[in-house]
């Protein structure tokens, strides 16, 4: 199967010079360029024909390639040609760049080679670039007559330039797969079931599946699905892989796995990609585009920074990036985008994949087989992707621009009048819930008038936004279009898996697209790849997550069993303790007794989860009560990195004394730290982590009653015990672990919730008396552990 490669990808690859180009023009073209192309095309004559679709197969550097793409319109008449290339853009025609022009008239240029290549009889092509101003619509048009020769010297000159970059991209591979070829696995021996992993990866890669693992902290997810996925780079069956994942600590590991392969020999460009706004340099955030000395002359400096970092680099870490940035002057958000074109790995989060409104153009457009699929933490992207496609507008923004509109100049008559239209709609659909005088919230079918008017003040921002200063009143102005934009975008997703919610709350209304099941939406963005790896040490139960997280019919499923001996780890439930909302006053006696037992047991370390912060303010000022001889910490409501770090420093090694830090159930420290061996020897669990009940959670609910009867589970309590899970996986790290959970409510031992735990949660203990944990405990640490 050729490769497939785009006439605008490849003329902009070759072609490119000049400054970085700004991301708020960008934003508005899919949207108005489309409709002014079809407007413009349905005023030609009979014989145009729109969307003309040419390609030609070509063999370059060894290596099977489809150039393809489609003009604007062609028309063909009596052994004449002519074809059109339509852009659109608010700035003046006079005022583009040379470097603009270049990039259009290359597209048309290429197409024009193309057409005579499919048509012999053809000498020359006219080509006419019709260029629309938005702002003003005004159209102009400008020809030139291209020969069959000299199409060919410039398709020539094109080619020439990609073919050098592609002998580049070559050369890269032909060091590198030897040294995937003799890599071994970078440790002595597997771990129990890593080998398993490994090969369990490895066999979906060849048949070209999707695999939910469920792999146990402590098995070595990580290098266990690197190296097979590695070693299917150097077979040829795939050339590149995307390591994706939710947060940063994850991606370190990826990193960490990479330099032990690296130095074992391994020869492979990686790159770690860092979110825009914490990678741009700090002198850049005041300037304007046209001011920012990092995007000025961007792609005149971008070649030849490429060449320094690839050729001196392996490892593309968020340092090395901000250093070769620095010395050629780039702007290193972008330049580490396009500096991945050449890596092998990409770890990056999960939103360059999966999120429809940012994901990697220059990777996802189409499907290639060459990509293959990593997804870690896998559990994260429930609730990740139903938040990236829903999308909502609220109106104290809008009721703010109108204010500050009626005071300034800077505003014409248009914007104001497109402001007041939609806050005048948004208070029609509210006209119900505000005719009772009440803060409320409803569901609705999707106002059509919503769309109409949203679309009207896009387009009024995008015409006024030209040349206007920047001030706070034009930032405001754009932070609401580019919500507006974002609204617009959602909307072409929705269907029967979304509820329109309307919330109104001291006097703001908010509507919300709000996605109940993205499972077709992820299934469709693991479908653009050669397969997929969903990972995590919770996948349980496994039909639930291959259910929302798009799996297919040929889905594989895979759970391994925890590598580490059963009793290293002690599970009770207190079978005595209720912790439902109305029994908590009354049991806050038997929860606090249970942490002390628990922690008398022995001198250490512990952590206790509860799943609220004002329930953890609770207990854990309570719990400071009624032993202030026992030193605490307890996670905050806002929490800085240094905030943080400052928190698990308190985990000290082989600690003299005893430590009760109390976190929030599915919060930062419920997951994605390592308090390994006595740095933490003991885990407790205040229920059963049910989300806050909630309209939007029982929409969820009611969906998938009607979709599979199992509503309460999906929306409430699998998330629940996910948390639990991840919670009591903090305590085992390692093979030398050792410590107790202790799940501190009744429902953890009832069949409804005991027959979703995974194999190496079969063996908990149930307690009936405070009396028979205090034995559990004691025997425990009494008993004789093996190393």
């Amino acid at each position: 199967m050729p490769i497939k490669l785009g006439v605008r990808e490849l003329v902009e690859f070759t072609l490119r010079t000049g400054d970085l180009g700004t991301t708020s023009n960008s934003q508005n073209t899919a949207l108005l360029g489309a409709r002014i192309h079809r407007r413009l095309q349905k005023q030609r004559g009979a014989d145009y024909q729109k969307e003309y679709y040419l390609d030609k197969t070509l063999t370059l550097n060894g290596n099977a390639y489809l150039l393809h793409g489609r003009a604007d319109g062609v028309t063909l008449t009596d052994g004449q040609a002519s074809i059109e290339e339509i852009k659109t853009s608010e700035t003046i025609f006079a005022n583009l760049s040379t470097n603009t022009l270049t990039l259009y008239w290359g597209q048309v240029k290429l197409y024009a080679y193309l057409l005579m290549d499919h048509e012999p009889d053809l000498d020359q092509v006219t080509l006419t670039l019709t260029y629309f101003q938005t702002n003003t619509e005004t159209t102009t048009q400008t020809d030139q007559t291209i020969t069959r020769q000299e199409a060919q010297e410039f398709f020539d000159k094109v080619i020439d330039e990609y073919v050098t970059w592609l002998k580049f991209r070559a050369d890269l591979r032909d060091r590198r797969d030897p040294t995937i070829q003799q890599l071994t696995f970078p440790f002595g021996e597997y771990r129990p079931g890593q080998r398993e992993l490994a090969v369990a990866v490895y066999k979906t890669i060849l048949t070209s599946k999707r695999l939910f693992a469920e792999a146990p902290t402590g098995t070595g997810k990580t290098i266990s699905t690197l190296f097979p996925t590695i070693k299917a780079i150097g077979e040829g069956v795939i050339q590149r892989i995307f390591y994706l994942t939710a947060k940063q600590s994850t991606r370190s590991v990826a990193e960490e796995a990479l330099d032990l392969m690296a130095s074992q020999g391994l020869l492979l460009k990686s790159i770690t990609l860092t979110a825009k706004a914490k990678i741009t340099f700090p002198e850049e955030a005041d300037l304007l585009p046209e001011e920012n000395p990092y995007m000025l002359g961007y792609y005149d400096r971008l070649k030849p920074a490429l060449l320094d970092l690839i050729q001196n680099n392996d490892q593309l870490t968020r340092s090395v990036i901000e250093t070769y940035a620095r010395k050629h002057t780039l702007d290193p958000f972008e330049f580490q985008l396009d500096a991945s074109l050449f890596c092998d790995v990409i770890i990056g989060d999960y939103n360059y994949l999966f999120d429809p409104q940012v994901h990697l153009q220059r990777f996802f457009t189409t499907e290639d087989p060459d990509n293959f699929f990593l997804i870690d933490e896998a559990h994260n992207l429930v609730s990740r992707s139903r938040d990236m496609y829903s999308a909502e507008l609220t109106t104290r923004p809008l009721d703010q621009l109108i204010e500050q509109s009626r005071d300034l100049d800077q505003a014409t008559p248009k914007l104001r009048r497109r402001l007041q239209d939609l806050r005048a709609t948004f208070s029609d659909i509210a006209a119900p819930l505000l005719a009772d005088d009440r803060d409320d919230s409803t569901f609705l079918t999707p106002p059509e008038a919503i769309d109409h008017d949203l679309g009207r003040l896009v387009e009024a921002i995008h015409d006024w936004l030209v040349d206007q200063p920047h001030t706070p009143f034009t930032q405001a102005i754009l932070d609401y279009y580019f919500a507006a934009i974002s609204y617009q975008r959602i909307s072409d997703y929705y269907d029967d898996t979304y509820r329109m919610r309307l919330t109104i709350a001291d006097g703001n209304i908010t509507l919300k697209q709000l996605c109940l099941d993205p499972s077709a939406f992820l299934s469709d963005s693991l479908a653009l790849g050669h397969g997929a790896v969903l990972f995590s040490a919770t996948l349980s139960p496994m039909d639930y997550y291959q259910r929302v997280l798009g799996g297919n019919e040929d889905s594989l499923a895979y759970q391994l069993t925890s590598p580490f001996k059963p009793q290293h780890q002690a599970i009770l439930v207190t079978n005595y303790i209720q912790t439902t909302y109305k029994q908590r006053d009354a049991n806050l006696a038997n929860i606090l007794l249970a942490i002390k037992t628990l922690v008398d047991g022995k001198t250490g370390n512990y952590l206790i989860f509860l799943p609220s912060y004002h329930y953890l303010l609770d207990v854990s000022q309570a719990f400071t009560m009624a032993y202030p001889h026992l030193k605490t910490v307890v996670q905050q409501a806002q929490m800085t990195e240094a905030d943080r770090a400052a928190f698990l420093e308190n985990f000290i090694p082989n600690p003299q004394s005893t430590l009760v830090g109390f976190a929030l159930l599915g919060g930062i420290f419920a997951e994605g730290i390592d308090l390994k061996a006595d740095r933490l020897i003991g885990v407790g669990v205040v229920s059963v982590g049910l989300p806050g009940i909630n309209p939007e959670t029982d929409l969820l609910r009611d969906y998938f009653d009607q979709q599979s009867h199992q509503g309460f589970a999906f929306a409430y309590q699998l998330p629940g015990l996910n948390n639990v899970f991840q919670a009591a996986g903090r305590l085992i790290r390692g093979s030398k672990d050792v410590g107790i959970i202790l799940l501190m409510d009744q429902r953890f031992s009832s069949p409804r919730y005991t027959h979703l735990y995974p194999q190496h949660w079969q063996h908990f203990h149930r307690l009936y008396r405070p009396e028979q944990l205090t034995s559990a405990v004691q025997n425990f640490w009494h008993q004789e552990v093996s190393p």
